[in-house]
């Protein structure tokens, strides 16, 4: 599923960004990789805030949709 519809405050883990290589890279450079795990705090109108490691990384709706994930 993508991230912007998963459930908020439980762990997940990232399956498949399905972006172009520069955007992967960037993600990368945020801790947001494939099979890395990552919780949704909050999201509200297609943007999403979510926990990566120790930090908190805002994503629009752009982004959100290409991040899927799994329980």
């Amino acid at each position: 599923m993508p991230i912007v519809i998963a459930p908020q405050n439980q762990p997940l883990t990232i399956i498949k960004i399905a972006a172009d290589d520069k955007t992967k890279k960037h993600l990368e450079s945020l801790g947001i990789t494939a099979n890395g795990d990552v919780t949704v705090l909050n999201s509200s109108g297609g943007s999403v805030v979510c926990k990566i490691k120790d930090g908190r990384v805002a994503l629009d709706s752009n982004l959100s949709a290409k991040i899927f994930v799994r329980l």
